[in-house]
Formats: structure tokens, C-alpha cells, sequence
């Protein structure tokens, strides 16, 4: 995990099922992930991020599993995997009430992408 980018940005909702001693090394897949990844991070809607992917069944895959993950400890996620011309995209959103937690994982998701 990038010890540059605080654990504690909101990012772990109080909300969360998962166990506390897992949540670093679930923030730590996360990091992987946008950091090997990520090309662009986008936010269209207050509830909505969207992350472009660098498109590869193994980052497609990847990105599936760790999604199924989290929302089995964070229901309120939605995760929406995206497969069309050529592109590969993840799409995460949030009711109203967890903005912050979206806010946060998208400052993570720009400051570990592949891209910058």
C-alpha cells in the first residue's frame, strides 16, 4: 500500500462489515489495482465515479472480483463492469449519504492510476 495516501480519508465507511484488520489489506487491492490500471478517473454524476481501465481480461477480471468483494462488506456500493468497443471500465456508485466514501476512493483511484 502507498504509505503517501492516508488509510483514514473516509474511504473505510462506518458502515463496513469487513473485519478492521482486513480493511488495510483491502485498501492495499484497491491501491493495486489503480495503480496498475487506472488511466483515467472520471466523477459525471455527485454519486457516480467512473474509472477507465487499461482493457485486458486479466484487469477485467481483477476488477470483478475485487468489486464482488466490497460489496459484500459495503452493500451500498454499486459496482457496474464495463465491456464495449474495445474499452474496459469500472463504474462505482453511491446513494447520496455515502458521497464521502465515493469522494474518497476517487482521490485514491487519481492519486495511484497507472496514468499519474
Amino acid at each position: 500500500m502507498r504509505q503517501d495516501i492516508p488509510l483514514d480519508q473516509g474511504w473505510v465507511p462506518s458502515a463496513c462489515t469487513l473485519p478492521t484488520t482486513e480493511q488495510p489489506l483491502r485498501v492495499a487491492e484497491f491501491d493495486a489495482l489503480f495503480a496498475a490500471a487506472v488511466r483515467s478517473v472520471r466523477r459525471p454524476q455527485r454519486t457516480r465515479l467512473h474509472l477507465e481501465l487499461v482493457s485486458s481480461p486479466d484487469n477485467a477480471a481483477r476488477a470483478a472480483e475485487l468489486a464482488v468483494r466490497e460489496n459484500g462488506c459495503c452493500s451500498f456500493f454499486t459496482f457496474t463492469l464495463i465491456v464495449a468497443d474495445g474499452t474496459l471500465a469500472l463504474e462505482v456508485a453511491v446513494p447520496p449519504g455515502q458521497v464521502e466514501v465515493l469522494d474518497a476512493l476517487q482521490a485514491r483511484a487519481g492519486a495511484s492510476s497507472a496514468s499519474g
